[in-house]
């Protein structure tokens, strides 16, 4: 028996295939679809080649869709970015319990194949069983302390062996510029060719490189980084090729591997290949070509197979142009350009990366700390030359510094240790939004207040005297806000 869909349809005729199904599977998820759908925030279907097939009303809504059919015949993966249907059509095995990032949400989804009679897989259903997180707390309490322990035991094993320690999921933000960002590590992860991260320093490139090679083929392998602008030129050559016995007075009578053969199977990552000497990217432009080094000292050639990462905060084609920089190793690193953005670009990341942060901080310290939306706004006033490692910094000092018993961050905290360079107020308004005249006003003299208590940095009693008001009529209208 097939149960109507709304719009009179039937579920399994119209969504899959036009084929009739009468196996156990069809008769199964015949009987159980409306009452799964009815218990779900939302049902989804897709066929064998991840198109949509059809979307229920609620999902369309969760998913702020004005009209569920636009989307039908599309690539689920371009109206839903972190879909892993595509891995359950590949697989034929279900995700029963899966928890999905969709803009500001998060979603606990159910995914299930569906089979034709000859076994083959024919299309997915997805159903979303919780729209919000709460009922889920202590399974999620459990399972952030579950991550916190893998990611420290994933540490520690990465000190004695070459291993990485940072995954996709560690490179944090839901902007659309990280969004980006991490689709483009993907693709990169998925090819075995050299990758060229540009981002100024503290944006996170090394950990975007580590995600990238444990995302790959080569996960199993070592990854082997190397800071170029923090070792001598003297020794740069011996650092990535290796010394051959006797190479030099004084050298060691075993011979010294380098970066290359370290890495061998794995990836190397290049930090800073804007700082490498021009004799050096000769010899590096050829390894990459060849395949193979010379140690330094000897004359017997050594085959190596290496994924190059590289990364830098300078322009290397400004380089190039004053010939500071080989072109032909330019265009040799840089088959796959991963640009990642400034944080004062991505503000709306810095709720969820203080909250990565201050887990962590607390985590290391055995402290308790938590970050009030005053905080994060007096956070956004700011311009953030140091990127993420800034924004760490900060944080770190001002729950060092805190008064609060409880580790809380607030307004007054941040700015006690917010660097006073490079600040700026900013103030963004929705605009051409119709909505009643109070709540106008109500937001105006919001902003007002905010924006006084940024340009005195949280003395409240000069942000009283710019808004022309007393004092205390400034503490009541705080308290109405809070």
């Amino acid at each position: 028996m097939a149960y109507p869909l709304p719009g009179g349809a039937h579920f399994m005729t119209n969504i899959f295939a036009n084929n009739n199904k009468n196996g156990l599977t069809d008769n199964l998820i015949d009987a159980l679809f409306p009452i799964f759908e009815q218990a779900s925030a939302g049902a989804i279907a897709v066929d064998r080649d991840a198109r949509i097939t059809w979307i229920n009303t609620s999902y369309s809504t969760l998913l702020g869709l004005t009209d569920g059919k636009a989307v039908i015949g599309r690539d689920v993966r371009g109206v839903i970015p972190h879909t892993r249907m595509p891995e359950v059509l590949a697989s034929g095995q279900p995700l029963l319990l899966d928890i999905m990032e969709y803009k500001a949400q998060q979603l606990v989804v159910s995914r299930l194949p569906f089979f034709d009679d000859q076994g083959a897989v024919l299309g997915a259903i997805a159903f979303v069983l919780y729209d919000d997180l709460q009922p889920l707390t202590p399974l999620v309490s459990k399972y952030r302390r579950l991550h916190q322990d893998l990611v420290a035991a994933r540490k520690a094993l990465a000190k004695k062996s070459r291993g990485t320690r940072y995954r996709m999921g560690d490179f944090i933000g839901a902007s659309p510029q990280v969004l980006e960002v991490k689709r483009r590590a993907r693709i990169a992860a998925g090819r075995d060719m050299p990758v060229l991260v540009l981002g100024e320093t503290g944006t996170g490139k090394e950990v975007l490189a580590q995600a990238i090679h444990a995302a790959s083929l080569r996960a199993e392998r070592p990854f082997v980084g190397v800071n170029l602008a923090a070792i001598p030129e003297n020794l740069l050559e011996a650092e990535f090729f290796g010394v051959a016995p006797g190479a030099y007075t004084g050298a060691d009578r075993r011979p010294r591997e380098g970066k290359f053969q370290l890495a061998n199977g794995g990836t190397l990552f290049l930090d800073e290949v804007g700082d490498m000497p021009l004799t050096l990217q000769a010899k590096l432009l050829r390894a990459l070509q060849e395949g193979e080094i010379e140690p330094l000292g000897s004359n017997k050639i050594v085959p190596v197979d290496v994924r190059v990462i590289a990364a830098t905060s300078r322009n290397l084609e400004e380089m190039i142009a004053t010939g500071g920089f080989r072109s032909d190793l330019y265009y040799r690193l840089n088959v796959v350009e991963i640009p990642i953005p400034p944080l004062r670009v991505r503000l709306p990341d810095l709720g969820v990366l203080c909250e990565a942060i201050m887990e962590d901080l607390c985590a290391s310290t055995g402290a308790r700390g938590e970050i009030t939306d005053g905080a994060i706004a007096a956070l956004g006033s700011y311009d953030w030359p140091g990127n993420v490692r800034e924004l760490r910094n900060v944080l770190e000092r001002a729950l060092t510094m805190g008064e609060d018993p409880g580790g809380v961050l607030d307004a007054d905290a941040i700015f006690r240790v917010l660097p006073r360079s490079g600040g700026r107020i900013r103030s963004v308004m929705p605009a051409h939004t119709v909505q009643p005249l109070a709540q106008v006003l109500a937001q105006a003299e919001a902003e007002a207040i905010e924006a006084a208590l940024l340009a005195s940095r949280g003395n409240r009693s000069q942000a009283a005297r710019l808004l022309g008001i007393s004092r205390s009529a400034l503490y009541e209208k705080l308290a109405k806000l809070s």
